[in-house]
């Protein structure tokens, strides 16, 4: 831990480019085609074929679960904007946000910029937390408090 936040381990190549997740996933399916090939033939190729095809699904089925739920609650609706502050970190994904908050976030209008997204979410009391986004990932959070004038930032400022 420095200063007080998580460090996330980077997969680099010797070349310094960036291995994403969906990269090693890929590879890892193809090693697994190879393997079932040159194991059983072509009913190793089916069964690689097939596992490869039931974890796209699990995928699928997670992502739609998510988004089932965000569907249930009001658009940028957080029960606690506090806690949702204290649970956030560089690097979430989105859909791991909308999981937390069972909510889909506020686009907050003005804010878009290339490649960079600003999602807000509010709680019953007035307190909200924007999110910023890019790539996909929260690079920056801030929480504004209904009751004060004080605000409070996160992603790599110390509060």
């Amino acid at each position: 831990v420095r200063d007080g936040q998580r460090t996330r381990r980077r997969h680099r190549l010797a070349d310094g480019a960036r291995v994403t997740p969906a990269a090693i996933g890929w590879a890892l399916a193809a090693a697994a085609l190879v393997a079932g090939w040159l194991s059983y033939g072509w009913r190793g190729l089916v069964l690689a074929l097939s596992v490869i095809a039931f974890w796209l699904l699990l995928q699928l089925s997670r992502t739609l679960r998510v988004l089932r739920n965000a569907g249930r609650s009001p658009l940028g609706h957080v029960d606690s904007a506090v806690m949702f502050n204290a649970k956030l970190s560089v690097g979430l994904r989105l859909a791991d946000v909308i999981g937390m908050t069972r909510s889909l976030g506020r686009k907050v209008s003005g804010q878009a910029v290339e490649g960079r997204e600003v999602f807000a979410w509010r709680d019953g009391g007035g307190d909200e937390v924007e999110l910023t986004f890019v790539g996909g990932r929260c690079t920056q959070w801030q929480l504004r408090r209904h009751s004060a004038a004080e605000i409070t930032a996160g992603g790599g400022a110390s509060p």
